[in-house]
C-alpha cells in the first residue's frame, strides 16, 4: 500500500502551486507593462523631454524626435550619473543660454523619476506648455507616464526607446518597475503646485 501524503505535505504542495501561479501571473502582467510596450509617435509638442538614465539609448531618440516634430525646446534631465553621461555632456556643451536658449537642462530633486516629474511639471507650468513628448525606455513608460500626468498640466505623450538588455537584466527591471509603479499608486502626490 503506497504511503499517503500527510496533511503538511498536501498543504505545502498547495502553497508551492499557489506561489508559482502568482509568479507566472506577475511575469505575464510585467511583460505587458514593461516589455511589450508600443507608443504612438506624438503629433505635436512644445518640448521634447528626455528622462535621465540610459541616455545612450534615449538621447538620440530625443534629438531625432525634436527635429521630426520641430519642437521649440529640448529638455534633458541632468543627473551626473554614469548611465546619463551622454545627456550630461550634451548639457555641458549646450549650457550657454545666449547660444542655446532652446536647450533646457535640469537636475531633479530628489534624484529619481518623481523628482523629474516635479521639475517637468514646474517647467511646463512656468512656460505654459500644453503638450510634451517624453522619451524614456519602454520598461519605464508606465511609471513615468503616471507620475508626469500627476505632476504636469501638459498633455503627456510618451515615446518608448528599446533597451538592449539580457533576460536577467529584464527580470531585474521587472522587479524594480513593479515596485516603482506600486509606489506611484500608493503615494501619488507631487511637489509641483500645478492643480
Amino acid at each position: 500500500m503506497p504511503p499517503t501524503a500527510t496533511p503538511f505535505r498536501r498543504h505545502l504542495k498547495h502553497v508551492i502551486v499557489a506561489v508559482l501561479a502568482v509568479v507566472v501571473l506577475w511575469l505575464l502582467v510585467a511583460s505587458q507593462l514593461f516589455y511589450n510596450v508600443h507608443t504612438p509617435t506624438p503629433q505635436k509638442a512644445e518640448a521634447v523631454v528626455m528622462l535621465g538614465g540610459a541616455s545612450k539609448e534615449r538621447l538620440l531618440e530625443a534629438l531625432l524626435l525634436r527635429d521630426e516634430l520641430d519642437a521649440p525646446y529640448l529638455v534633458l534631465s541632468n543627473t551626473g550619473t554614469p548611465g546619463n553621461a551622454s545627456a550630461d555632456d550634451y548639457c555641458d556643451t549646450h549650457s550657454n543660454k545666449a547660444i542655446y536658449p532652446d536647450v533646457i537642462c535640469f537636475t531633479p530633486d530628489p534624484m529619481n523619476t518623481r523628482g523629474e516629474a516635479d521639475a517637468i511639471g514646474l517647467l511646463a507650468t512656468e512656460r505654459g506648455w500644453k503638450s510634451l513628448a517624453v522619451v524614456t525606455s519602454k520598461y519605464h513608460i508606465a511609471r513615468s507616464e503616471r507620475l508626469l500626468n500627476q505632476c504636469s498640466p501638459s498633455k503627456i505623450q510618451m515615446v518608448a526607446t528599446d533597451p538592449d538588455l539580457s533576460p536577467k537584466e529584464w527580470l531585474r527591471r521587472f522587479v524594480i518597475e513593479t515596485g516603482g509603479l506600486l509606489t506611484v499608486f500608493l503615494s501619488p502626490e507631487c511637489n509641483s503646485p500645478i492643480r
